[in-house]
């Protein structure tokens, strides 16, 4: 693939319909949790609206035109200030194992620097472990118990780095 065919950006509110089903599509697929995930979040299904504060960002991976991705950044809830959190990085199968986790992680992890946040977390499910494996790259460790509350209670494993 060529590195001309993707774009990473802004979410839109056109987009929230095709990242909606890329996220949902994941849970099945992997066999994660439906309750206590992203799955059943109110925000999954009007991410546009839900990353309109300041110091958050949504970005979307379009691919040939199409959304094939996203991640975003957003102050970890219900906890100290300068934390920010990962959240909602999934993509499709199509561009899964291309590189394009590496240059979404990067993407927000260098705005959540410009945002001024000392420390990055996540939750993920152990069946992502290709995931995991992406984030330990990255420089995130594991933690023994969450941070702030999420309300993922099916997540079960939590990281943090600092930034």
């Amino acid at each position: 693939m060529s590195a001309n065919s993707f774009l990473i950006r802004e979410i839109q509110k056109k987009d929230n319909p095709e990242i909606e089903q890329v996220i949902r599509a994941c849970f099945p697929e992997f066999k994660i949790p439906l309750k206590g995930t992203a799955f059943e979040d109110v925000e999954t299904s009007n991410l546009f609206d839900a990353y309109q504060n300041e110091n958050e960002v949504y970005y979307v991976i379009e691919v040939n035109g199409k959304v094939e991705g996203g991640g975003g950044i957003k102050q970890l809830a219900n906890y100290k200030a300068g934390v920010c959190e990962l959240q909602k990085m999934y993509f499709s199968p199509t561009i899964r194992g291309k590189g394009y986790g590496k240059i979404m992680i990067q993407k927000c992890l260098e705005k959540a620097k410009s945002f001024g946040f000392e420390q990055c977390y996540l939750e993920t499910a152990p069946q992502l472990k290709s995931a995991i494996y992406l984030y330990q790259n990255f420089g995130f460790k594991n933690l023994n118990a969450a941070l702030g509350n999420t309300c993922h209670t099916s997540c079960s494993i939590w990281m943090l780095k600092n930034l």
